[in-house]
Order: structure tokens, then C-alpha cells, then sequence
């Protein structure tokens, strides 16, 4: 899934609280300049601009104070990433200033979805959402050989991402142009059931590390969409490049993690873990270039005559082969983990409610008479409940805690003045489950969602309209967004016909990082249906 475009995850766990709190409000700009030094003159005689406090005004926390909650004992100490937001939250108030250090800007928190509203409204046609420096590095600095200078929709700003945006938008967003690709996402959930049923022990539970079966199978379906092959990575016996595939990929994130969240001095020293992670992105280049290459030769030398079997690559190389690589190398690096990570969410929320659950599979017994009936855009066209239950499950276990934008321009938050470049990090999450937005904010209500209105359920028009925004908003928003849903809609579809599935343990925890991750060991009780 690449929710705002590009979002990436970090496959360590945080040791500390003070580690999930630089995951979240992360500011990967190298600038030095402070926030304040970024006006302009759009909004100096506005009204409400002169009447707001200055900038310099803004709640911080002082060093030593958030150091010392930090460390055991401490109000930050351990706690699950809601836990920590909400306590943030009630100790500094909606508008919150992140002093940054080791060459990073600062950045401004907020949790008022008007904020939310004004920061995607003010943002422009060319909106600014910073990307990790280390990818930017390797790209612009340690192999402009392969990305020719190249950013992507990763590292780009202006007008160089607008000109990328545009090139790849009819490919990847146009909902009849995704729909062409059902066929294909489903052979591979059909090939993951397969896996699912042998790989769960003698009381129909699912192993340990059933998160990382699903890292599999999204990254399988990348590879099928992203680079028109199969990776082999659902297979028992993998291959030696499945193999390090998967291992590699983990790697890139656990080094990003090091080196663009945590402190570090790598843009001054390149450090070893920097270093590493720079081998680790040649591994990650030569493996996915070497499948780009076969592609593009076995495409140049058969194409689809068929133009609606065409995959993502086949059709971006017809336009600019440079943009069709880079889009591929962008989707098996950024559409795995959060995609993976949106899914654990929605399949927790429906094994602890059952009657949800049945309520799902009833409508897809309508489309899928027996389980191993094909799922086609014609049969997918109606399923309400079935994407109500993924939004819902995205809202109570979101894969990311909310976006980030730089300000387009001179801002008013909250009465403080915000000049225009001010990072903000708009923290969606712990909104997710606030009465004062979603009635019966803590319970999985799929009906909420529906459109017409079910007696007794409150309904998410209620909501304001820019606390939930999972996929960003406006020109950035995220790319892969109708792929992402297409995937989960067809693995929860499979497996919800499939199985009845349990959740016999303590409550799912998440723990943060660039992507939200579980703490917990995902031992779902799979029983088959009878029919």
C-alpha cells in the first residue's frame, strides 16, 4: 500500500518510547534553517495572521523534561503508540512544536482535523511531504547511473514530481485500468490460502510469524503487478533470490529505521549502519533491475496484444521506460509492509467479532456460491459490506498515525502563527477513536460506513470529513491507493469465504515505526467453512 504516496516500514521493534516517538514525528528534511525563517509575504497584512501568536510560542517540551519520560518510570515509558499520542496530547494540548536536531528541522504535531483541513487545503498543486534522505542520497548521489537523476515520487517536489504524477496517474489510478489486474492479484491469493491451510498446526492456529506470510504474499503480488513475474515467494522451497528478496527488503527497512528516524550523524560521517544500508539498496537495485531487464526484454519481444492484460510495467514502458523502472523499483520497495499492515488490522477486527464476520461472508457467498469461485470485476462490482469492514478495520488499526505536509504557505493554527515550509505531522490515529468524532469510537461498526443508515449504528458522515484520511488527500495523494484496496478486498474476500477465523489471545498491541507493526504473535485459529 503507499499511503501518501510513498510510505515505508521499519521492520525492528523500538526499544523505547522515545524510539516510537521519533518514528512518528519524524522530520526528514536535512534544511537547518528553523520553521520561522520560511516566510513570505502572502498573508503579512491578513487580519487573522496579525492578531496570532508568533510561532516561537507554540507548547515544546523541554529536553530533560521529555528525556525523563522517557526512561523507565516514566509517562512515556513502554506505552502502545495510542497510549502515547493521547498522553502527548493531554500534556501539551492540539498544536505541539518538536524541536529538531542533528541537522532535521522542526516539526509541528497536530491533532485538530481543522488543522488537517486548512494544511491539504493551502498545500497548492505541487504539495511538499518529505521523504527519507537516505533513499534521496542513494538515488541522486550513489546511483544516478540507474535513476538518471531521478527522484520519483519518493523524493520529489515541483515540478519534477508533478511531471512523474502525471506520467503514472492514468496507469495507476484510474479504477477501470485497476480492475484489469483482479484476475491476477486473486491467482495469487488463491496460491496464499493454499499456504495458509498447511501451514497451521493442530489446533488450526497460524504461526508466530504469520505477519511475515503476509509480507509474502503482498510482496508476490507486487511482483506480479509491479514487475509482470512471479517472485516465488510463497513457494515451500524458495528459491536462493526468493530468499534474499525477503531478507534484503527487511534489512532496508531496519537500516532506514537507524539512520533516518533515529539520531543519526550519517549526512556528516558516513557511519557503518549508513554504509550497510547502501549495500543494501545496491543488493535491493541489481535484484529488482536484473527482473525490470527480463521484463522489458520479454515484453519487447511479446506484447500483450491485449491491451486490458497489460501489467503496470507494460504500459508505463510504452510512455517512458526511465519512469516505468523507477515506478517498479517504488512499488516492490514501498507497496508491501503497508499493505500487509492495513490487512492485520481488518483480519483482527473481524475474528473478534464473529458476527461481523458471518455477516461478510453472507455477501460473499453471493459472488462466491462455492470457495473456489472466481472473483472477477464484474462480480466485485457490489460488495458494501466488505469494503465497510476494511475502512473501519483501517480506522481502529490504521497502518500509519496520520500524514505530513509542509505548509503551502503563511498559516494560522490554532491562533499561532505557522509560516509557510513549517513541517506539520497531522496525527489521524488517536482521532480514530475519540467519541468526539466517531460515536462508538472503540467498537468495529462496519455499518458506519454503509450507505444507507442501519437503526442504531451511528453513521461516519458524522465525522468530520478530514479525520480520516488514510490515503492522504489532494494532488499527493497516495498512488497505490485502488491497488492497495483492490488486494485487501480480494485477501480478506479469500480468506473470509475460506475460513472461520478466531482470535484466542490478549487484545492486538501496535508498535510503532515508520509503519505501524504488531506486537503481538499473530496465531489466528483458522477453521475451515463447510461450504
Amino acid at each position: 500500500m503507499l499511503l501518501g504516496g510513498i510510505k515505508l516500514k521499519a521492520r525492528c521493534r523500538p526499544s523505547s518510547g522515545k524510539q516510537v516517538l521519533a518514528a512518528l514525528i519524524r522530520c526528514s528534511s536535512t534544511q537547518t534553517q528553523p520553521a520561522g525563517a520560511a516566510t513570505s509575504s502572502e498573508t503579512r497584512d491578513d487580519l487573522e495572521w496579525r492578531n496570532a501568536k508568533p510561532y516561537e510560542e507554540i507548547p515544546t517540551p523541554k529536553s530533560f523534561e521529555a528525556m525523563r519520560n522517557f526512561l523507565p518510570g516514566g509517562r512515556y515509558y513502554n506505552v502502545s503508540i495510542p497510549d502515547l499520542h493521547r498522553r502527548i496530547r493531554e500534556d501539551y494540548g492540539d498544536l505541539i512544536r518538536l524541536k529538531g536536531s542533528l541537522g532535521r528541522k522542526e516539526v509541528l504535531l497536530t491533532f485538530n482535523p481543522n488543522d488537517f483541513e486548512k494544511l491539504f487545503r493551502a498545500e497548492g498543486p505541487w504539495p511538499i511531504r518529505k521523504a527519507l534522505d537516505s533513499f534521496i542520497y542513494y538515488r541522486k548521489k550513489v546511483r544516478p547511473d540507474v535513476f538518471h537523476d531521478m527522484g520519483g515520487l519518493v523524493s520529489e517536489q515541483g515540478e519534477a514530481w508533478h511531471k512523474f504524477r502525471t506520467i503514472v496517474n492514468p496507469v495507476m489510478m484510474q479504477p477501470k485500468i485497476v480492475k484489469q489486474y483482479v484476475d491476477k492479484v486473486d491467482d495469487v491469493a488463491r496460491e496464499f490460502m493454499l499456504v495458509v491451510k498447511n501451514i497451521r498446526d493442530d489446533k488450526n492456529e497460524l504461526p508466530a510469524d504469520f505477519d511475515q506470510w503476509l509480507n509474502r504474499w503482498a510482496l508476490e503480488t507486487m511482483g506480479v503487478l509491479a514487475l509482470d513475474t512471479r517472485l516465488g515467494v510463497l513457494a515451500k522451497q524458495q528459491s536462493d533470490e526468493a530468499e534474499h528478496i525477503v531478507k534484503s527488503i527487511r534489512q532496508f527497512f531496519e537500516l532506514t529505521y537507524q539512520v533516518d528516524v533515529m539520531p543519526s550523524i550519517w549526512m556528516y560521517i558516513k557511519t557503518p549502519t549508513f554504509r550497510k544500508l547502501m549495500n543494501t539498496l545496491d543488493d535491493l537495485t541489481r535484484i529488482i533491475m536484473t527482473r525490470v531487464d527480463e521484463a522489458v526484454i520479454r515484453l519487447e519481444k511479446n506484447p500483450s496484444s491485449d491491451n486490458d492484460n497489460q501489467s503496470v510495467l507494460e504500459k508505463l514502458l510504452k510512455i517512458d521506460r526511465n519512469v516505468a523502472i523507477l515506478m517498479a523499483f517504488d512499488m516492490m520497495m514501498a507497496g508491501v509492509d503497508t499493505t500487509s499492515s492495513g490487512s492485520i488490522g481488518v483480519l483482527y477486527c473481524l475474528a473478534k467479532n464473529p458476527e461481523k464476520q458471518r455477516k461478510l461472508r453472507e455477501e460473499l457467498r453471493t459472488i462466491l456460491p462455492r470457495k473456489d469461485s472466481p472473483l472477477t470485476p464484474e462480480n466485485m462490482r457490489n460488495l458494501p459490506y466488505l469494503r465497510a469492514c476494511i475502512k473501519e478495520g483501517i480506522r481502529l488499526y490504521p497502518p500509519t498515525v496520520g500524514n505530513i505536509r509542509a505548509a503551502g504557505r503563511d498559516l494560522v493554527l490554532q491562533g499561532y502563527q505557522v509560516p509557510k515550509g513549517t513541517d506539520v505531522a497531522m496525527s489521524a490515529m488517536v482521532l480514530h477513536t475519540d467519541e468526539r468524532h466517531f460515536s462508538c469510537a472503540e467498537s468495529f461498526l462496519p455499518e458506519r460506513w454503509l450507505k444507507e443508515p442501519i437503526d442504531g449504528c451511528p453513521s461516519a458522515k458524522s465525522a468530520h470529513p478530514f479525520v480520516y484520511l488514510p490515503f492522504g488527500f489532494g494532488a499527493r495523494t497516495c498512488i497505490g491507493k485502488r491497488m492497495a484496496n483492490l488486494e485487501m478486498e480480494i485477501l480478506v474476500a479469500r480468506i473470509t469465504r475460506l475460513f472461520d477465523y478466531r482470535w484466542n489471545y490478549d487484545e492486538l498491541k501496535i508498535r510503532g515505526a515508520i509503519v505501524n507493526i504488531p506486537e503481538n504473535e499473530l496465531r489466528f485459529q483458522m477453521t475451515e467453512v463447510e461450504d
